[in-house]
């Protein structure tokens, strides 16, 4: 039986990573190459990281010279019939330009690199930070760069992930006729809550109506699909996450008090502010426990000041980002593990907490409540 042939669309993958977003591509695509021959295109790739049976190609890697020369069927289109609403609450741009236009995309722009590919001087996609700066030029860009690119390979079924490859999903299905599948991971609703309005949401709501089939990863998801972006639920079939299995362990604690363990982006969604109300109450009553915090983003300096106003930064600690042998470490040294998102998805950080025995405290607001048994109530 022939295997289908799947071109993926990813924005981050391991080694680089900002997130959950790039572990759970990571992981889906060790899953489906058993199953089907998937090429994954992304922004950014490193040459020495290879995955078995799969062909990842890292557009930073790739001469747009060569790209200019591909035979096209038809003229490459923008997406003027696309109406988005501006918003300057957006934590995806700076103000460089007004991000709800997309203009007739130059693949010369500042996110071309000079380089040097044997002989000759050519450009590449170049992208530090996938999530710094002007995030939605990067992603018209890749987009223009991307539907190129499809033309020279071979494929059954597009499957993209999340908005930031929505854009280059659409315009992939436009030129090649081939079925769209969007896997949604997170949504514009759950980062900026439920009055979002801006260009990621308009974004996302136009990707998901233009998606053959969506595939969220919970029915929690899905409900916010359909009651906040008015997709038929006929397309909608959630998928939970997995999960690669780990041998867990147990460390030696540096520390003789309880641990509480909280792994995620410091921004409104992960509830991290909450976490800190959390450890303030615990305090008063117990002052045998630590609260470790690993994770950045908007909201720490705000953590640092309520920290601060409750006074309790001898027993609280800000981690930063950190690796996953790092993140393992404090899961094999912690006592309890607390998610106090927002609205999350789903939250992978739970399940990853319950592989090492950790007792797991989540918001009703999560999609990993809906595979996670509850032992007992408090």
């Amino acid at each position: 039986m022939r295997k289908p042939k799947v071109l993926m669309l990813g924005w981050e993958f391991p080694p680089v990573i900002n997130g959950g977003l790039g572990v759970a591509c990571h992981d889906l695509c060790l899953a489906m190459v058993k199953h089907a021959k998937v090429s994954m295109v992304i922004p950014k790739s490193n040459p020495d990281f290879v995955i078995k049976d799969l062909n990842l190609i890292g557009l930073n890697t790739i001469d747009s010279r060569t790209l200019k020369e591909v035979n096209y069927k038809e003229e490459y289109k923008t997406f003027e019939d696309v109406h988005f609403i501006p918003s300057a609450l957006n934590p995806y741009y700076t103000d460089r330009k007004a991000a709800f236009e997309i203009p007739g995309i130059d693949v010369e722009s500042q996110y071309m690199k000079e380089v040097k590919i044997g002989n000759r001087h050519a450009k590449v996609f170049h992208i530090d930070d996938l999530y710094g700066g002007d995030v939605i030029e990067k992603v018209t860009v890749f987009c223009e760069l991307a539907a190129r690119l499809a033309l020279t390979l071979d494929f059954d079924i597009i499957h993209a992930h999340d908005w930031m490859t929505m854009l280059a999903g659409m315009e992939i299905k436009k030129q090649s006729g081939k079925p769209l599948v969007v896997h949604v991971h997170s949504l514009e609703v759950d980062r900026g809550g439920v009055n979002s309005q801006g260009w990621v949401y308009q974004m996302e709501k136009r990707g998901m109506q233009e998606a053959d089939v969506l595939m969220p990863v919970s029915n929690f998801t899905g409900n916010i699909i359909n009651e906040y972006y008015g997709i038929d639920y006929r397309k909608i079939f959630p998928v939970h996450n997995g999960i690669r299995e780990v041998k867990p362990f147990r460390s030696k604690s540096p520390y003789k008090e309880k641990i509480v363990l909280f792994v995620g982006r410091l921004t409104r969604q992960k509830g991290p502010e909450y976490f800190v109300d959390i450890a303030a109450k615990v305090l008063e009553k117990n002052q045998n426990v630590r609260f470790i915090m690993a994770g950045t983003g908007d909201a720490q300096s705000r953590i640092l000041e309520k920290v601060a106003q409750n006074r309790i930064g001898h027993r609280f600690h800000l981690a930063g980002f950190l690796g996953l042998d790092k993140v393992r470490y404090l899961l094999s040294i912690a006592d309890a593990y607390c998610m106090p998102s927002v609205s999350e998805p789903f939250g992978l950080s739970a399940v990853e907490a319950v592989q090492f025995d950790v007792p797991v405290v989540i918001s009703k607001q999560s999609g990993v409540s809906e595979v996670l048994s509850r032992c007992s109530e408090i």
